[in-house]
């Protein structure tokens, strides 16, 4: 049975991937295309439904993004969220112009279409968020007015016998109290999905896919003891069993522990089957980090250094069939090659292939994945839950998470305090509800007093922020008492630890990491 599919259409909108993990939240499969695309390709995929991002451009502009007016005459339905909701009027014979008035962050909506199918459920008055400084002067012929604001005549318009709907608001932001319920209402509702994007037919569908694909063919894994390397490795181990071989690149710059746990899960006592290669070059990456103290270049070292150690052992493999990435959806929009709005990065999963290994093909089986759902079917594999779960976890390890130079010493002294962090944060019940924590080593030193003496050691920085998507952040309001445990059990418990401050910076203008 042909899989549904809702597509995202992208004008430059920040929130593209937001819509397309909103309408999977809902059970419905959703993909992020960029507005290039063409409509004879859309056709062919033949979605339920479409909708049409947000964009930092005005649509009556000559160079805007912009589309073929058949998109609306497909007969499939269409919901076009801010800057899209402006093109489909603007595209269909209504009138956009520059607002007296901009609208930004949460607003109060008044419904004014009970019957609405997008708005079934909805409360009269609900709360939205808005972000535009142009708006819809007039709705195009056809177009009936269904919500509108203080400052916003038209927040939300419809065609209903034609299925194209329009909001000026992101029902996909969180802050947009009942935007989910939105969403839903769209893609059951009006497109008529079924919601059959279930994780255990996903996980199962893929083992079957990847056993026919790789048959008796040899399957190389780098395997980092992250999310998304853990998940693919025991995916293809359901599929291929002991055809797979995953090398393990312990740098010395993990937390602590956390090299013993990954072999522990798949090395030779663990549950899978599977051949498990763990290579400890801890001292082989301090001696390339000695003295290098600017962060982008502990960043290309210890890529590179992990290439050569990675590379060393797919020789001693010899020749295999496929080689493994763990590259997730995020990787594909972000790199260009699913949406327009950003070319973030050329990501190491999805560019820069390594022609060291001899490989006939590459394979991805968690390439149309979000994070989350990727969780998912980690625990759906049967993962341990706190590797599922685990904390994200920047690829150069601790190596960012110590400013200055990297020496055994500092990973030891980073680790522990990191840990006792993490515990007295479990403790307090407080891990499932922060974004990201965790804990860096300064290179600031300064005077203290322990015991009678007096010393003169380093500071550590405490991390915690509570965030969405990981574009935005802002601090996390630890309770003072667990602060203060944590606090007294670092300079007691760490050698060469004696102060301990808390970072209270938001992203932007800091990052989430601390380098």
């Amino acid at each position: 049975m042909k899989r549904e599919n809702v597509i995202v259409l992208d004008f430059g909108g920040q929130y593209n991937q937001l819509i397309a993990r909103r309408v999977r939240e809902c059970s419905v499969y959703c993909e992020i295309y960029s507005y290039k695309t063409e409509i004879e390709k859309l056709k062919a995929m033949n979605p339920k439904g479409i909708i049409l991002t947000g964009g930092p451009n005005s649509c009556y502009e000559p160079d805007s993004p912009t589309y073929t007016k058949e998109l609306f005459e497909l007969g499939v339905p269409v919901l076009g969220i801010c800057y899209g909701s402006q093109l489909m009027m603007h595209l269909l014979g209504g009138e956009v112009a520059r607002a007296e008035v901009r609208e930004y962050g949460k607003t109060e909506v008044l419904i004014d279409s009970r019957e609405s199918l997008l708005f079934q459920g909805i409360s009269p008055s609900t709360i939205c968020w808005m972000s535009h400084f142009d708006y819809i002067k007039e709705p195009a012929p056809g177009f009936t007015v269904t919500a509108h604001t203080a400052d916003c005549p038209v927040a939300a318009a419809e065609n209903a016998a034609r299925k194209l709907y329009a909001v000026q608001f992101h029902p996909e932001v969180l802050h947009t109290a009942e935007g989910k319920e939105m969403l839903a209402n769209f893609v059951y509702g009006v497109c008529g999905c079924a919601g059959d994007w279930k994780m255990d037919s996903f996980v199962e569908s893929a083992i079957k896919s990847l056993r026919e694909k790789v048959g008796s063919g040899k399957v190389l894994c780098a395997l980092s003891g992250g999310v998304d390397s853990s998940v693919a490795a025991v995916m293809l181990s359901k599929a291929i069993g002991n055809q797979l071989t995953c090398v393990f690149v312990d740098h010395g710059l993990l937390r602590k522990n956390e090299g013993d746990e990954v072999e522990a899960v798949f090395g030779k006592d663990g549950k899978y089957e599977l051949n498990f290669i763990r290579v400890n070059a801890q001292e082989r990456f301090y001696s390339k980090l000695a003295g290098v103290t600017e962060p982008e270049k502990k960043r290309k070292i210890i890529g590179e250094e992990f290439i050569r150690v990675f590379e060393e052992e797919a020789k001693k493999v010899g020749a295999v069939d496929f080689l493994v990435q763990g590259t997730i959806y995020p990787d594909v929009v972000e790199s260009g090659l699913g949406g327009e709005s950003t070319v973030i990065k050329s990501h190491h999963n999805v560019g820069g292939l390594p022609d060291y290994v001899d490989f006939k093909e590459i394979i991805e089986p968690l390439r149309e994945l979000f994070k989350d759902e990727v969780r998912k079917a980690g625990l759906e594999l049967g993962l341990p839950e706190y590797l599922v779960n685990r904390q994200p976890f920047p690829g150069p390890g601790l190596g960012i998470r110590i400013i200055g130079e990297v020496t055994a010493e500092k990973v030891k002294m980073v680790q522990d305090a990191d840990y006792i962090y993490r515990e007295e944060i479990a403790k307090a019940g407080l891990d499932k509800q922060l974004g990201q924590y965790f804990a860096a080593l300064t290179n600031m030193r300064s005077v203290g007093v322990m015991g009678d003496e007096r010393t003169y050691d380093y500071a550590v920085a405490l991390r915690a922020v509570n965030t969405i998507d990981f574009m935005t952040a802002e601090s996390a309001q630890i309770p003072w008492e667990v602060l203060q445990k944590v606090t007294s059990r670092i300079v007691n418990e760490v050698s060469h630890v004696n102060r301990v401050v808390y970072d209270l910076t938001g992203k932007p203008p800091g990052t989430i990491e601390f380098e």
